[in-house]
């Protein structure tokens, strides 16, 4: 069966295969086995790659097999850039870790898509956009971070955080932040999200992104 994938992330099986975990078009968040050999060009299983691929499901794990993997699109417009290639790896790994295995939320896979997209075509102005997925992956996971749902998690950053969920999105992006503040209002957002899926989301690759903004 045809399917749409997200990469979310891999775990390296043996020397000639590798779990992709990822989330599906069609099964939600699901984990697939896949066979690589030395021409497999492992850039195809990126973080956030989406990719086609031909599934066989088995009655007798969870993990299903993927077999004939393409990618979807080039993203050439992140995979060209450091600062988006980091913020790819930030979504993702959140991702991985707020929706559990099996879960299939509607219109979740979608939005993942769309989000994926539009960061590709961004060619400025985008230094904000992972905290604006932040904040749209808590109403597809069937939140609300008003600023009122915020306040016990935002401190300081009370009305800075309530101005940036109400600003439309271009607002969003051009708000001015320095490095510290984004990765305050990160933290902030990764509580919130934490608290209401009921995940520990120790996400390590936010260092990353404070060492890129400084």
């Amino acid at each position: 069966m045809d399917s749409d994938l997200i990469v979310l992330n891999t775990t390296k099986l043996g020397e000639s295969a590798l779990v992709l975990h990822a989330l599906s078009r069609e099964h939600g968040r699901r984990s697939f086995v896949v066979k690589v050999s030395r021409r497999t060009p492992m850039s195809l299983f990126l973080p956030l790659n989406i990719l086609e691929a031909d599934v066989t499901e088995s009655p007798k794990s969870t993990l299903w097999r993927a077999g004939s993997v393409t990618a979807r699109y080039p993203l050439n417009g992140i995979r060209s850039n450091l600062h988006k290639n980091t913020m790819t790896l930030f979504m993702s790994e959140v991702l991985y870790r707020a929706v559990k295995d099996g879960a299939r939320e509607e219109g979740l896979f979608e939005w993942c898509e769309r989000s994926i997209l539009t960061l590709d075509a961004m060619e400025r102005d985008f230094s904000n956009y992972h905290l604006r997925f932040l904040t749209e992956l808590a109403v597809a996971l069937g939140f609300s971070p008003s600023a009122t749902d915020l306040a016990p998690f935002a401190g300081q950053y009370y009305k800075l955080l309530g101005d940036f969920v109400r600003a439309p999105f271009a607002e969003a992006m051009i708000m001015p932040m320095n490095g510290e503040v984004r990765n305050a209002l990160a933290e902030i957002l990764l509580r919130y999200i934490a608290h209401h899926s009921e995940s520990s989301l120790n996400v390590q690759s936010l260092k990353v992104l404070r060492e890129l903004y400084g």
